[in-house]
């Protein structure tokens, strides 16, 4: 199928502009100063399957020209994922960040279709019935999945053979072999879960 959009970021706005009146159609307005890109969140962006960030809003308090910031990682390429992680962060843009996921957060997401715990949302079946359409006239996302387990090109963090494990929360630390973290995943803090490499 051909791509009406060569770049990611296009087709997250176009996107956009597509579930604007679903959004509508639940009472509530999609801001207009928004920028939505393909990068890694802040916290917890390499942290396997589980407990991962796979999106991100920040408040258009945090930018010098008063836009919401929207990212979704690149470690996701299916479109109707993607379409939901954006989905997510636009109710965060929609009803204002500082909601958290409860209140009008859990009611908008839930009116459109998202299911699941609200903090880790996933597409129900009524989000995908309405997204579908969508996405067909979109065209396939224009990105390749990227592999989160493999480093970049840029310098290791750490030289020594045992990498420091951190939980971001409370900082309880541990000390780790890159083989374990690769073959079995990350070590857990006793009380907050999944940790980071750091």
């Amino acid at each position: 199928m051909s791509n009406m959009f060569e770049h990611r970021e296009a087709w997250l706005h176009g996107l956009i502009t597509a579930v604007r009146p679903i959004f509508a159609k639940h009472g509530s307005s999609i801001p207009n100063n928004i920028r939505a890109s393909c990068g890694f969140p802040s916290l917890r962006a390499l942290n396997g399957l589980q407990n991962q960030r796979i999106g991100e809003c920040w408040a258009e308090t945090a930018s010098k020209d008063g836009s919401f910031e929207i990212l979704v990682s690149p470690t996701l390429a299916d479109p109707m994922r993607v379409a939901g992680v954006l989905a997510h962060e636009l109710i965060h843009a929609t009803v204002g960040v500082e909601a958290g996921h409860r209140g009008p957060f859990k009611r908008l997401a839930l009116a459109i279709g998202l299911a699941g715990k609200m903090p880790a949302t996933t597409e129900g079946d009524a989000f995908k019935r309405v997204l579908e359409p969508i996405l067909d006239d979109l065209g396939p996302y224009p990105h390749a999945e990227l592999d989160a387990r493999r480093r970049s090109s840029g310098p290791r963090k750490q030289g020594s053979r045992l990498q420091k494990a951190m939980c971001s929360l409370c900082n309880y630390t541990v000390r780790v072999t890159r083989k374990w973290v690769d073959d079995v995943g990350l070590p857990h803090c006793p009380v907050h879960g999944a940790m980071e490499i750091n």
